[in-house]
């Protein structure tokens, strides 16, 4: 964990002695302690966003980051259980259930697990940062855009899941809110469709 904080950016919010927001369970209590010492941060050039316990102008804390009016119930019933900590570029998001860390795959709403620790979590990061945030399209893009703003994502214009490519010219920037909504809605189609059914995906301002 400690190499993680230092190769972190800022805190995105100052310390907050009322502690407005509090995880319970063990690696709850983890990440209660994570965030006392930087209470969120960005990481590999925004590509992790780990959100804070308290809120700023520029940044959605956990409480409203995990409210069910937010984004979860676009998600139907897939989001259930799961406290959303932290997230790739690309979205995906990082949660804590039944202790044990899983990695939710946006587009679809399926989990895979991760870690059974924070620690273990930091050191899957660390070990694959790559993969599982996405920083090399990260950087890319950014190199091609300009830095990406806070509280956004890049997301696919064609969805990963019906074929999108990993790459620059398939992403977009949106807020990360309105980016979960819209694949909230694609991934509760999808879960009931046979294999090998036609999908339309369409993005409407």
């Amino acid at each position: 964990m400690d190499k993680l904080i230092s190769l972190a950016g800022p805190a995105l919010a100052a310390q907050d002695a009322n502690e407005p927001f509090k995880a319970e369970g063990r690696i709850g209590s983890e990440l209660n302690s994570l965030l006392g010492r930087v209470n969120g941060f960005y990481a590999f050039e925004s590509a992790l966003h780990v959100f804070p316990a308290s809120s700023t102008e520029n940044s959605t804390d956990l409480q409203i980051w995990n409210a069910s009016g937010f984004w979860r119930d676009a998600y139907d019933d897939m989001a259930e259980g799961y406290l959303f900590f932290a997230e790739d570029i690309f979205g995906g998001q990082f949660a804590i259930k039944e202790e044990v860390i899983y990695s939710f795959d946006p587009e679809t709403g399926e989990s895979s697990p991760v870690a059974e620790s924070l620690e273990g979590w930091s050191d899957a990061v660390l070990g694959d940062y790559e993969f599982l945030t996405g920083f090399p399209v990260a950087h890319e893009w950014q190199s091609l855009n300009g830095a990406i703003k806070d509280g956004t994502r890049l997301i696919p214009k064609r969805p990963f899941v019906l074929g999108g490519e990993f790459s620059t010219r398939n992403l977009y920037a949106l807020d990360s809110m309105k980016a979960m909504r819209l694949r909230g809605d694609l991934a509760v189609q999808l879960r009931d469709l046979p294999d090998g059914a036609t999908v339309k995906f369409k993005i409407i301002d």
